[in-house]
């Protein structure tokens, strides 16, 4: 049996009927939820108006919208003042000249795709050696990580051969041919299943290819398989089972781009893209020991990606290094028809540029509070400024009610799954506590669209005061978790980029985020590259997997 088509409206006219006729009107328990004080004409008044508005309900729920049709409203992350560089110009990389093949090959699966790249094009190694050296691992250690939910090991295997063909003809295509990788599993691939990792989307098969996934075949990268993410975007439980961080398999990766984490870190995959709304590429990168990149809004598109929060979803790589998730980076973004939120920024990597001259801030208040990693964070900061680094204390702290914009993700995240929630097929997803989504969307439907379009104005506000606070920095160097950086900085749309910087006392990596401009992923990757090189975080492999 269907659920009431809107709980609350249900329960408002229930009351209203019988306390018309009654004469009473004990509603101030109802309205106080919504922080509101009507007098008795006025709740006699508004009756009608709320009939109106549930025939209106009705006949939106009668029509069926997929999860793939957006808003018609789209969030534009650019402040007042802000100018959009569009100027391409050449990039400079800075490979190296020479990479050599290790006497033992099965080391190769750990190594950056920077150096694969190299190998590659000097024909040293081939794409189908590298990708069978992956599909080996993805067997071996797929159920070991519960990383895994679909190979694709024929289609893998076609393009490898493709890929060694052209290189061998001298048709390359860059850094990324013939490099083998994974997608999280909310990417449509035509004719391939999409479960979003959860139970009641199993079997689905979506007739599209994610613009992602199109760009990296163009690049000539190689599609492994579709990675586990936790259902519906959220941790790491994906209805069949927990993905495990590689570093401790008694522990769950985090999400919600679980499986791309982990299986980039185990080396099942030389790289993998994952998504972020609030945290789902910082949270899981920092607990496996990934190098992770949330580009800015609007970067990159996504078309064929299973929305969540159409005005905060976005699509970026989780690689072995900074340097990586550059290179991937440049070939996935770009303005897309199908995706209205995308604009098409230059990238302006450039590896000659002095990262010296790069303007960098910290966030000094988050830095000097009392947290579990901060040993490890001040160390990195010890470092940056040993490479001749002048950090400027910054301070981003808002009396704006940043927390309570989050209402907007909540709501939207119910809307995307509203039929889900009608169906009562919501008790089919594994994660039935408290917080997990299938409540989160019962909940989210009393959140009013008046509270919801002011907090959208709210936000307006914390993009441009964000932007006025920021501006003159390149990179704004941050604790992963600290404060709400990672709320604010997901609802402005700026990017970030996450990278290791040690262990904590249970032997899981520890993490600290890179901040950038609005499109400023280039000074982040330079500078993260460079904060890389000098440390070795980033080399770390966990034994078990060795």
């Amino acid at each position: 049996m269907n659920k009431p088509i809107c709980l609350h409206f249900s329960m408002v006219m229930m009351v209203f009927s019988v306390t018309r006729a009654q004469t009473k009107y004990p509603t101030e328990e109802i309205e106080s939820i919504y922080d509101l004080t009507f007098t008795k004409a006025e709740r006699d008044s508004l009756i009608s108006n709320l009939e109106d508005y549930q025939k209106s309900f009705q006949a939106i729920h009668k029509y069926t919208l997929k999860n793939s049709v957006g808003m018609s409203l789209v969030f534009n992350p650019i402040p007042v003042g802000f100018t959009l560089n569009t100027q391409q110009k050449e990039i400079s990389w800075g490979l190296p000249a020479d990479v050599k093949v290790p006497e033992n090959k099965s080391e190769l699966a750990f190594f950056p795709v920077y150096k694969l790249a190299v190998l590659l094009k000097s024909k040293k190694i081939t794409s189908t050696q590298l990708t069978k050296l992956y599909l080996e691992r993805i067997k071996k250690y797929g159920d070991t990580l519960q990383c895994v939910i679909t190979l694709l090991e024929d289609s893998a295997l076609k393009q490898a051969r493709l890929a060694d063909e052209e290189i061998a003809k001298g048709k390359y295509r860059g850094p990324l041919h013939g490099i083998p990788y994974g997608i999280k599993d909310l990417l449509a691939v035509e004719g391939i299943e999409t479960t979003w990792g959860a139970g009641p989307y199993k079997g689905q098969v979506l007739n599209e290819t994610a613009t992602v996934v199109k760009k990296l075949e163009a690049a000539g990268a190689v599609l492994l398989g579709k990675l586990t993410l936790g259902a519906l975007a959220m941790g790491d439980i994906w209805y069949g089972g927990v993905t495990k961080n590689p570093w401790d398999l008694k522990q769950g990766s985090s999400g919600s781009s679980a499986g791309s984490a982990s299986a980039t870190v185990a080396g099942l995959v030389a790289f993998a893209i994952g998504t972020e709304t609030l945290g789902s590429i910082v949270s899981p990168s920092t607990r496996c020991g990934a190098t992770g990149l949330r580009p800015t809004f609007g970067r990159v598109s996504r078309n064929g990606a299973m929305a969540l929060s159409w005005s905060m979803d976005k699509i970026g790589p989780i690689c072995r290094s900074a340097l990586d998730c550059g290179i991937v980076l440049n070939a996935i973004r770009g303005a897309d028809k199908l995706d209205p939120s995308t604009k098409d920024a230059a990238f302006n990597y450039n590896s000659k540029v002095d990262f010296k001259k790069l303007k960098v801030g910290f966030l000094k208040g988050l830095f000097e509070a009392n947290y579990p990693t901060k040993e490890n964070d001040q160390k990195t900061l010890a470092t940056i400024k040993n490479m001749g680094v002048d950090l400027v204390p910054i301070d981003i702290t808002s009396a704006l009610p940043i927390n309570a914009i989050r209402i907007m993700l909540t709501a939207e995240a119910a809307a995307a799954f509203d039929e889900l929630t009608r169906s009562n097929r919501d008790s089919l997803l594994t994660d039935q506590r408290k917080f997990a989504w299938p409540n989160t969307f019962r909940a989210a439907r009393f959140i009013p669209a008046v509270e919801y379009i002011n907090a959208s104005r709210i936000r307006g506000e914390a993009v441009q005061e964000f932007y006025e606070k920021t501006k003159d920095f390149d990179v704004i160097v941050a604790p992963s978790f600290g404060g709400n950086q990672l709320l604010l900085t997901n609802l402005t749309g700026n990017p970030c980029l996450v990278m290791p910087n040690g262990f904590n006392e249970k032997g899981s990596p520890t993490s600290i985020s890179f901040i950038g401009k609005l499109f400023g992923e280039a000074d982040l990757v330079m500078f993260a590259n460079k904060l890389q090189e000098a440390t070795e975080w980033d080399e770390k492999i966990p034994p078990f997997f060795k």
